[in-house]
């Protein structure tokens, strides 16, 4: 049910939801109220009563039904939009009537205002978006020099909220050097799944050395973890953790999030399941990622052609191998709980190139061909010797041009 509103707040809504209907009203009222002066030469005065007297009243009465009409549909829009149980079982406005694109702008501007105030939704459902198309969008344009991620993290994404009762949260495990994206794709995932993006109350960010930097405070963080996952899960039908740095994660804080990860029974098989996505951002396996492409482009090969099939048997044995975290042995790994292995593979000069251009118009300074490669010539590139790869990626390039900023 709705929220409880005050009758100033109704007010102020009714009130943005008659603004589109000014244009419908105004040219008829005015036409309708406009003072008639004497008739000119030759023109026969109306008399009263005539059929020609008042001309206009036939239209402003049309034009006020369809006032009313397109305020009623506005208005079933917009409580379908805040309170989406009130909705049918298609989650559609009962009146199911499609806006024009200035209706839909003005709605969207509504519902945003309305609800960066007043609380929607017990469940938060209203701030999910699911914006695929932007996903797409983001994933072409904004990140450079990844193809596999481009691909899979899109793909899978994609199947799994097409699902209508996933038996199983979705866990994608993202690796490789720091700097080539990793984060940045998890804050595109965040931006078009959420109208909120990382703000959202559905989208919970965990850095290990920051949230649980003490092992003797172990059990409290396994507690506090734990609980932060079942409330946000209880509050939101589709929820988001992304956990970084996930290779230094205590083994005890991954056991404890298997359960997170299994399989499960739909406890109604009429009813829309809900949906999670666990993100895990591990540096770990970046060491096997950029042997495997640069063998390949000694080879000749271009990068585009870098596939799965190279990449995943030397990612998992260097996961499997490595002494220094715990990641690779954890359950989540051994089990199979995690689905998808996502490669990053390092970015070249060109690639910190279109970054730098990136950074540069973001803040609405075009930059000269000169600019660009000054920015990246400030990279340290390896190995030494063929000065193929970014070390950092693109990491720290949104510092380096405040040098050229005026």
């Amino acid at each position: 049910m709705p929220c409880g509103l005050q009758r100033p707040l109704w007010l102020w809504v009714v009130l943005l939801l008659l603004l589109p209907l000014l244009p419908l009203l105004t040219p008829p009222l005015a036409g309708a109220l406009e003072h008639r002066g004497p008739a000119a030469p030759g023109e026969a005065a109306e008399e009263p009563g005539s059929g020609r007297a008042w001309p206009t009243f036939q239209d402003l009465r049309e034009q006020l039904r369809a006032a009313v009409a397109l305020s009623r549909r506005y208005w079933g829009l917009f409580s379908c939009r805040v309170w989406p149980e009130t909705c049918g079982q298609d989650r559609k406005s009962p009146l199911a009537w499609s806006l024009p694109l200035l209706g839909q702008q003005y709605l969207d501007i509504l519902t945003t205002w309305y609800c960066s105030f007043q609380d929607c939704c017990d469940s938060g459902d209203c701030r999910i978006s699911n914006n695929l198309t932007g996903l797409q969008s983001d994933l072409s344009v904004r990140l450079h020099g990844q193809h596999l991620a481009r691909e899979l993290v899109l793909t899978t994404v994609r199947d799994y909220l097409a699902l209508p009762r996933p038996d199983k949260a979705l866990a994608l495990s993202f690796h490789g050097w720091s700097g080539t994206g990793k984060n940045f794709v998890a804050q595109m995932l965040a931006e078009n799944l959420y109208r909120d993006g990382l703000r959202s109350d559905c989208v919970k960010v965990f850095i290990t050395m920051l949230h649980f930097p003490h092992p003797r405070l172990l059990d409290l963080y396994k507690e506090q973890l734990l609980d932060q996952v079942r409330r946000t899960q209880e509050r939101c039908h589709q929820t988001l953790f992304v956990f970084d740095e996930a290779e230094k994660l205590h083994p005890a804080l991954l056991e404890a999030l298997g359960p997170h990860l299994e399989r499960r029974a739909p406890e109604n098989h009429r009813a829309e399941s809900p949906r999670t996505i666990f993100l895990f951002l591990c540096n770990l396996g970046g060491d096997a990622i950029n042997e495997v492409a640069l063998e390949l482009l000694r080879a000749g090969r271009p990068r585009e052609e870098v596939a799965m099939g190279h990449l995943e048997p030397r990612l998992q044995a260097e996961l499997a191998a490595s002494t220094d975290s715990g990641f690779g042995r954890s359950r989540l790994v051994t089990e199979n709980l995690i689905d998808l292995f996502v490669p990053f593979l390092p970015l070249e000069y060109r690639h910190v190139r279109l970054c730098a251009r990136d950074a540069f118009l973001s803040r609405g300074l075009p930059p000269t061909e000169e600019m660009l490669d000054e920015i990246a010539g400030m990279m340290v590139y390896v190995p030494k010797a063929e000065q193929r790869f970014s070390s950092q990626g693109c990491k720290s390039i949104a510092q380096r041009i405040s040098y050229f900023l005026p």
